[in-house]
């Protein structure tokens, strides 16, 4: 019997409105809260998930 290496991959996802000037200050706003855990996705974020064979 032989051993395979198996991935299995989960994606969540949220969308989060950012008050801001431009992009790029709601972008930095939006890492800040997500480093600091102010946002913290759980399984009601759940995308989709996928499982193929692990590569080394």
């Amino acid at each position: 019997m032989e051993t395979f290496k198996i991935e299995v991959q989960e994606f969540l996802s949220r969308i989060v409105e950012i008050e801001a000037k431009n992009i790029d200050e709601a972008i930095l706003r939006l890492k800040e809260m997500y480093n600091s855990e102010e946002i913290v996705l759980d399984n009601e974020d759940f995308v989709t998930s996928e499982i193929e064979e692990f590569k080394d």
